[in-house]
């Protein structure tokens, strides 16, 4: 059985090189201690909810931050989004969709279910990094979270 420690920043991406970037860039800035990485979404409900492989991590605490691609594998990032603010448990945790998808349609759809944040990677992986610096830094360093 895994142990689970408690997990920071929950990063949901399918593509390994923006997957590396993404850590990487949290890393240097020390803006999490653990960050959990999954590459699709299916395994990111079943982590998100204790269920299927994770279901060790029952009684949990959720992560703090979720870095969510929308073109998963199995389960799209809009799907994973509507599962975690439906659920009163996950609802509070904030959402930052870190995607390629500039469409009205995608981003107007992630509004709507409660997304926090609506980042469009940009091409250029210095500027890409830049952008997962700041998410992070907002996101854990300066926003104020209710305690309990």
């Amino acid at each position: 059985m895994r142990q689970y420690e408690k997990i920071d920043i929950l990063l949901v991406e399918d593509n390994p090189c923006d997957a590396e970037l993404s850590l990487r860039a949290l890393q240097q800035k020390k803006l999490a201690n653990k960050v959990e990485w999954i590459q699709d979404g299916a395994d990111a409900l079943d982590f998100l909810f204790a269920e299927g492989a994770y279901t060790d991590r029952s009684g949990g605490e959720p992560p703090r931050l979720i870095l969510l691609d929308i073109k998963l594998p199995k389960v799209s990032g809009i799907e994973v989004l509507r599962r975690i603010k439906e659920n009163p448990q996950m609802r509070s945790i904030p959402v930052v969709m870190l995607t390629s998808s500039a469409e009205g349609q995608d981003l107007k759809e992630c509004y709507q279910l409660g997304v926090n944040s609506y980042i469009v990677k940009p091409v250029n992986f210095e500027s890409f990094q830049e952008e997962v610096r700041k998410a992070g830094f907002y996101w854990m360093l300066v926003n104020q979270v209710p305690a309990g």
